[in-house]
């Protein structure tokens, strides 16, 4: 029985050895909506890894997060933050703008 018990406690161990480890949690930037305007307008992030965008509007008023080249597109309520997730990225600048604000709520991602 004691021979069974080990054997069975070596092959569970084996396979949870062998088994694919979670994937690194993706790297987290944070953009600041403040006066129609995202803060800070230009965000440096590592090429080829998964980016986790947290947009916080600190406006009285929705605005909008839209990239076409990051093919994305989310409203930002008032008061309130949204989460977009990106990438893996290459190398390269990633623009984003509030369509609300267009004249002032410009940005990008420059991925290096």
């Amino acid at each position: 029985m004691l021979q069974r018990t080990a054997l069975l406690s070596l092959l569970l161990l084996s396979f949870f050895a062998a088994a694919p480890s979670p994937a690194a949690d993706p790297l987290e930037f944070r953009i600041v909506i403040q006066n129609h305007r995202f803060v800070p307008a230009e965000i440096k992030v590592p090429a080829g890894q998964k980016i986790k965008l947290i947009v916080e509007n600190q406006d009285p008023t929705p605005e909008e997060f839209e990239s076409y080249s990051l093919n994305r597109e989310k409203i930002v309520p008032a008061r309130s933050e949204i989460t977009v997730m990106v990438g893996p990225l290459k190398p390269g600048k990633y623009e984003f703008f509030g369509e609300f604000n267009m004249s002032t709520a410009l940005g990008a991602l420059i991925a290096q």
